[in-house]
């Protein structure tokens, strides 16, 4: 196993009604320390959140959507939280929250290739 790196990853999920805790998964954020890698692929399926909710805020949920990626990729622009160090930008976007951008429960594994695990769980939980 010295080859497998240890990563964690949450699955973000779109929760239109709070109240009734329904939700869409939307994306997967993957964090692993050895590999310095922090990044999410995230896909919004609008025609599928409209039949959930109807009056969702499509354009407010993607301003946030695209925030979340600005963090992962860090640096100035995405503002003081895309500063911080990646394991607490990635503690920060898994914090548990009762919003209409949510995470699952983190959970652990190894991979070789944090970016090939991030497209395997994408996959696999989202499309």
């Amino acid at each position: 196993m010295q080859d497998s790196h240890l990563f964690e990853y949450a699955v973000i999920r779109v929760v239109p009604r709070v109240e009734r805790e329904e939700f869409i998964n939307v994306g997967v954020i993957l964090y692993c320390a050895k590999q310095k890698f922090l990044q999410a692929d995230i896909v919004l399926n609008k025609e599928k959140l409209s039949v959930f909710s109807g009056t969702a805020d499509i354009v407010a949920i993607e301003n946030n959507l695209e925030a979340l990626k600005r963090i992962c990729t860090g640096g100035k622009e995405s503002g003081p939280i895309g500063q911080l160090d990646l394991a607490s930008r990635f503690r920060w976007l898994t914090a548990m929250r009762s919003t209409v951008l949510q995470t699952s429960r983190v959970h652990p594994g190894f991979c070789k290739d944090a970016d090939e695990k991030l497209k395997f769980l994408f996959e696999e939980q989202v499309l």
